[in-house]
């Protein structure tokens, strides 16, 4: 299911159905009334951190008390990207939610079975977490979300990467670490098939007409630097450093 913020998206994807998307705060809750009267066992929630300070947790704690089977997968990203990159929490508060912290919290409400899948698993310490909070990377999700969905009652996936537009935003200013090298696509050896758009989903992967057909190209002005469409078996990528 979705809900509000950026995974609102996932309702377009045709090839990732995602459904029903509710008022922010109302993530989930629907579940409660409608599982007794499907034959589906378990469902994913789609939340972001910004939803999940403003009002989600309730959502979650109606839904433990109901006793729904559901995994809860929370998008944290550091920012309210989708209207503009402001913190979680206002300028008036004290820091910002962090994974660690809806962890703690999210074990306090109840919830026994707790993932953590993040770009860079290298920056927590062995203490970050709660006992029994598993930490794995990120290309562990399909892995991960199996696992979850054979545990009865609600579980939760906690996905932390600083969210793509407000990191791009950040490297303009020198405020985000900005590594020195760039992916590019020899159109020459490129066949068009389109695997790295399956394997990254990102939009600077353009398609480009050459003269021995339609290939791709990385639009370097809108990349994110996240790199994930090397994951494709391709042999047209070559990163270039310096």
């Amino acid at each position: 299911l979705g809900g509000i913020g950026c995974h609102g998206m996932a309702v377009w994807l045709p090839d990732r159905p995602t459904l029903a998307v509710t008022q922010m705060g109302g993530e989930g809750a629907n579940w409660i009334g409608q599982s007794p009267f499907t034959g589906v066992d378990h469902i994913f929630q789609n939340m972001g951190d910004g939803t999940y300070f403003h009002s989600g947790l309730l959502a979650i704690r109606a839904a433990i008390a109901s006793k729904v089977n559901i995994t809860y997968k929370i998008l944290v990203n550091g920012s309210v990207a989708m209207t503009g990159g402001q913190p979680i929490e206002g300028e008036d508060m004290a820091g910002e939610i962090t994974t660690p912290e809806i962890a703690r919290q999210l074990a306090g409400e109840g919830i026994a079975r707790i993932a953590v899948l993040s770009d860079d698993i290298e920056k927590y310490t062995a203490n970050s977490f709660p006992a029994g909070v598993t930490i794995h990377h990120r290309n562990e999700i399909d892995r991960v979300q199996k696992e979850l969905r054979g545990i009865g009652g609600v579980t939760a996936l906690l996905y932390d990467q600083t969210c793509a537009a407000e990191a791009r935003r950040l490297r303009k200013r020198g405020e985000f670490p900005d590594p020195d090298r760039r992916v590019v696509i020899n159109e020459l050896v490129c066949e068009g098939c389109g695997d790295c758009s399956v394997q990254s989903n990102c939009i600077s992967i353009e398609p480009v007409e050459t003269e021995f057909g339609r290939k791709r190209t990385i639009n370097q002005s809108s990349c994110n630097k996240d790199f994930s469409c090397l994951e494709g078996y391709c042999p047209s990528f070559a990163t270039i450093i310096g």
